[in-house]
């Protein structure tokens, strides 16, 4: 298993390309991310796609060119691919904006990714968004703004949020009522949980490269002596 990231790029909105890759990472760019990550002068390990944005296919080393018609999207592709090589953590780029559904299809990866016990950050202008799987996240007190929590599955129960302006204690959230919109930070240490179910959570795009922690869901413990 890989340490490091997996950065891809896509052929979105580019609200900013701020990562320097490390040694361990992987940078993929999916489509016209090829011609952001030129233009940043940004290495690129891997180009992939159909293309059809970009309206060439890139010479370069490394090209997995996909056919126009295909099952998955070329998100998803660069994703797999990430996975094969042996990432479990993904931050994906300029993947919103844009289509509609293309940044809908986007955050169903990154939920994809969090039932796989990975991780993937998709960044917008604005924001990060995540998903979590029977999990904890916690985000330190250092921000403000606002986080949006949405289940991404039919139902998501055993929810908590906690150290946030409103509260929720073991709480139930659906996939038809967006009752976790708009919440605050208001400077302390949070924790957004959920014991059964996949959490879509929408945070200031500052937290990044903050201290973001993934631990066991609250009330997993108690759920476990019901049984």
């Amino acid at each position: 298993m890989q340490t490091g990231i997996c950065h891809i790029v896509g052929a979105g909105e580019n609200y900013g390309i701020n990562f320097e890759p490390g040694t361990k990472d992987l940078v993929i760019a999916v489509d016209a991310g090829f011609r952001l990550l030129e233009q940043k002068a940004v290495r690129i390990d891997l180009a992939i796609g159909d293309f059809d944005t970009l309206q060439y296919i890139p010479k370069h080393s490394n090209v997995i060119a996909l056919k126009a018609e295909k099952d998955d999207t070329d998100m998803l592709a660069a994703v797999r691919e990430g996975i094969r090589a042996g990432y479990s953590l993904f931050h994906i780029y300029c993947g919103t904006g844009g289509r509609l559904d293309h940044t809908l299809a986007n955050l169903q990866v990154a939920a994809a990714l969090s039932q796989e016990g990975r991780q993937g950050f998709v960044v917008d202008r604005d924001c990060i968004v995540t998903a979590i799987t029977n999990q904890c996240l916690i985000l330190s007190g250092d921000n403000n703004g606002y986080v949006s929590v949405f289940s991404h599955t039919e139902r998501a129960e055993g929810v908590y949020l906690r150290g946030l302006k409103y509260g929720l204690e073991d709480a139930v959230l659906t996939n038809n009522y967006p009752l976790g919109i708009s919440n605050e930070l208001i400077g302390k240490e949070s924790c957004i949980s959920v014991r059964k179910g996949t959490l879509l959570v929408f945070m200031p795009r500052v937290y990044l490269l903050s201290d973001i922690r993934l631990t066991k869901s609250l009330g997993a413990a108690e759920a476990s002596k019901e049984k």
